[in-house]
């Protein structure tokens, strides 16, 4: 854990997915002495009316809530449908793939930037793949000469989604490709039979 030196905090940049998920991280960064600047590099935000309502939310929030800084990176679509589109349906190596290409631009930023240390909000929900995520962020850290900082969020996810509601965030309700869309609504709908079922049940009961 890195402490403040003098009053001073420690620069990191922080990938963010969307407004909501970066709440809880960057307070808990803060507190341990560390001052975010958040990257925003998310090509696989779809449709493209979807990509820009989040980051319009994020935007807001850090302007006027957070006071932090963000940087808007590349959004390369194209390299997107290249690469995590090709396994549409296979969750876990189209996810590893997008982890990988979002935080490759990330490295980048903080390479440029002049940052020491990267963190992600990527793994903050509990729906998401948090060792996979990690794995590759140490991988691109360490390719680039950069110092991962891997925290465990996912605890503070029902905080971060009540403290979001409070403040009017627009929050999603899928990852953000077309597949993950189509994976939320199944689940979503095979939640909803679940509980129409249950009901049954209980009145033949």
């Amino acid at each position: 854990m890195t402490q403040c030196e003098k009053g001073r905090r420690t620069p990191l940049l922080l990938h963010a997915c969307c407004g909501p998920c970066s709440l809880e991280p960057l307070e808990l960064l803060r507190a341990e002495g560390f001052e975010p600047t958040i990257c925003w590099t998310n090509p696989n935000i779809q449709p493209v009316a979807e990509h820009d309502r989040r980051l319009e939310v994020l935007l807001d929030w850090a302007r006027s809530v957070a006071h932090v800084r963000v940087v808007v990176a590349g959004c390369d679509r194209a390299a997107w449908e290249r690469g995590p589109a090709r396994f549409s349906t296979y969750r876990h190596r189209r996810c590893r793939a997008c982890y990988a290409l979002r935080l490759a631009e990330a490295c980048r930023v903080a390479e440029r930037e002049g940052f020491e240390y990267l963190a992600t909000t990527l793994a903050v929900s509990p729906y998401q793949l948090f060792e996979t995520c990690n794995e590759v962020l140490e991988k691109l850290c360490a390719a680039h000469g950069l110092t991962p900082v891997v925290r465990d969020f996912r605890p503070y996810y029902p905080e971060a989604t009540r403290l979001s509601r409070e403040l009017g965030m627009y929050r999603q309700n899928y990852c953000g490709c077309r597949f993950s869309a189509a994976e939320a609504a199944l689940e979503r709908a095979a939640a909803r039979d679940a509980r129409k079922a249950a009901k049954l049940n209980a009145r033949r009961a």
